[in-house]
């Protein structure tokens, strides 16, 4: 069983994008309702940021998920563009595209498309919150254009196949992972911290989060947390290219 993170985005007095009355928090928090049941009769554990009408802010949303330990982080939300009608698609953000995020990401697309929507494509997106502030691989769904009459169209006619399909790409996600597993790559163990704050600053200067923490009294560098194995493998093969040395350790 994986802990999945369900965020309607806006909520309260935050709309989101209005087209003709309609408004985007509705819909998001409908569908994100809709996925959510259908995870949970599916076995999984789910926690909602919100379940009714209220505003939370988008680091307030990221603490809960954060709070919940949970496995996965996905946010609900609708497109719009300047001008009605311009534009029609599903597209799927994420803060960068590697990983069980971009997977997960990927499947909701190829699924959404199926149910009806153009497949727009995954966009990387690292300055939104709820896709940094995530201790989870984190997506952002935005589930067509809300000023397109296509998009609505296909939104409400085919509800019942837009949720099917978000909740089928989490559960095929969910199958390839270890839920509650969390996987780091050791990078380096040293005598004096002095050495292990170098390498540390070295990788985070190549993107890489990185940590240090004591292991038999001698001063170990950790990047991660990652949530599976081929997130880890990424970010090894990453850090052996700097010419560290590396091994991957695994933590519950």
């Amino acid at each position: 069983m994986a802990t999945i993170v369900i965020d309607a985005g806006h909520g309260g007095s935050d709309p989101g994008a209005v087209y003709n009355g309609r408004r985007e928090k509705d819909d998001n928090l409908r569908l994100a309702l809709a996925v959510g049941r259908i995870l949970e009769n599916n076995g999984q554990n789910v926690v909602y940021t919100r379940t009714t009408d209220v505003f939370d802010s988008p680091y307030e949303k990221a603490g809960i998920g954060n709070r919940s330990g949970g496995d996965f982080f996905v946010s609900f939300h609708r497109n719009s563009s300047q001008v009605p009608g311009q534009y029609s698609g599903v597209e799927t953000l994420v803060y960068d595209d590697s990983g069980i995020k971009a997977q997960l990401a990927r499947r909701v697309n190829e699924n959404l498309e199926e149910a009806g929507f153009n497949n727009l494509g995954i966009s990387v997106r690292p300055n939104l919150v709820v896709l940094n502030s995530t201790d989870m691989p984190a997506i952002l769904i935005e589930s067509g254009f809300i000023n397109s009459a296509q998009d609505n169209r296909i939104f409400d006619e085919n509800f019942s196949e837009i949720a099917d399909g978000i909740a089928q790409a989490i559960l095929d996600t969910v199958s390839q992972t270890r839920p509650g597993a969390k996987y780091f790559v050791q990078s380096g163990l040293f005598r004096m911290v002095g050495n292990a704050e170098e390498l540390a600053d070295r990788l985070w200067d190549a993107g890489l989060p990185a940590d240090i923490d004591m292991y038999n009294n001698l001063y170990r560098v950790l990047v991660g947390p990652y949530s599976n194995m081929n997130e880890a493998a990424q970010a090894e093969r990453q850090i052996r290219n700097l010419g560290a040395q590396t091994l991957i350790i695994e933590r519950n």
